[in-house]
């Protein structure tokens, strides 16, 4: 007797034909076991329709447990179970005998293995990706070019700004008005002379030497001063002496007395000049003197020693002639300034 025939009979005659009569059996003038293997039947064919139903759990919970299939299938799992442990022993220990002898040669292919895995192409690409995704992307042209326009403006101005501080345009300024005048282009023709004559009436001499110095790759340095000492002799003062008297003190005097810079007479009876010495008188007598002293070697009855006239004649820049044409520049000078305030 199956499973689903034992429920059906413990349950009572009129329970089942209450369960026939809601299937829509036919169970009028059936004995008890008739209607238990009617309803056996039927629910057997319809087990589709009413194996969900709750009625009807436990006759179809007990046919499938009671099913022979189900314990043919146990069974011949259990039959292969039983056989296949033996077999997975045997080769269990086979291959424990066999990691024993070869431990060590298989240890270092694991090795081998795991570092050619960490240096497959892949994994470096992997790492390199990584990184790539690490580094910061530099930022956009116009961003780029903002940033230095804004640091060249910053330093533009903290140069303009240490610029200023320092003071140098008004010194240029303050040099450029003093060297724009006719005194002080004359000053600057007199200090000319006297860097030439310097050394024929001073002559150097030897004072000590600077050792070379071998990081800077310098040789010895012979330092040598002019001998003071000859200001104390005759040699100094005769050609000085002469050179001051012919191309400045005469000159001078002469600008001073004929000066040609008077302003147009006042009320005031006191005349009143632009330069208290005359440049354009200055430049004349001096290149009258120096020409007739230097250049004709007049000695005005012995007065003039042309020993030292020679001196000075070596010594000046291209000789009496240099003087003449400093005189000739200090002229135009003179009469381009003169122009100018007219």
């Amino acid at each position: 007797m199956s499973g689903g025939s034992n429920f059906l009979a413990k349950q009572k005659k009129a329970d089942l034909a209450d369960l026939a009569g809601s299937l829509g059996l036919e169970h009028d003038g059936l004995k008890k076991a008739e209607l238990e293997l009617e309803l056996e039947n039927y629910l057997t064919k319809n087990s589709a329709q009413y194996s969900s139903d709750s009625r009807f759990t436990s006759f179809y919970k007990r046919r499938s447990d009671s099913s022979p299939v189900k314990k043919e299938a146990s069974s011949t799992l259990s039959d292969v179970d039983s056989k296949t442990k033996p077999v997975r022993r045997r080769v269990t220990k086979a291959a424990e005998d066999i990691g024993a002898t070869d431990d060590s040669e298989v240890e270092p292919t694991g090795a081998r293995a795991r570092s050619a895995l960490t240096r497959t192409p892949r994994a470096s690409a992997l790492s390199n990706l990584s990184f790539a995704s690490s580094v910061p992307l530099p930022p956009s042209p116009a961003v780029v070019a903002e940033a230095i326009d804004r640091r060249t403006q910053v330093l533009r101005s903290k140069v303009s700004d240490a610029f200023d501080e320092s003071g140098i345009v008004e010194r240029a300024h303050a040099t450029r008005e003093s060297l724009s005048t006719v005194a002080s282009v004359e000053s600057l023709i007199i200090l000319f002379e006297l860097y030439f004559l310097r050394p024929e009436l001073l002559s150097d001499r030897y004072a000590f030497t600077i050792p070379a110095i071998s990081l800077l790759k310098t040789p010895d340095y012979a330092v040598k001063i002019p001998d003071l000492f000859l200001l104390l002799t005759s040699s100094f003062w005769g050609p000085a002496s002469l050179w001051a008297v012919t191309t400045f003190f005469i000159p001078l005097i002469a600008a001073y007395f004929v000066n040609l810079t008077s302003k147009p007479k006042s009320r005031s009876s006191h005349t009143h000049f632009n330069y208290a010495f005359d440049p354009l008188t200055f430049n004349i007598v001096k290149a009258l003197l120096t020409y007739v002293v230097f250049g004709q070697d007049v000695t005005f009855g012995g007065f003039v020693n042309l020993e030292h006239v020679a001196r000075i004649n070596s010594a000046l820049y291209g000789g009496y002639q240099g003087v003449l044409v400093g005189t000739g520049i200090g002229t135009l000078i003179t009469l381009y300034e003169a122009v100018i305030r007219k």
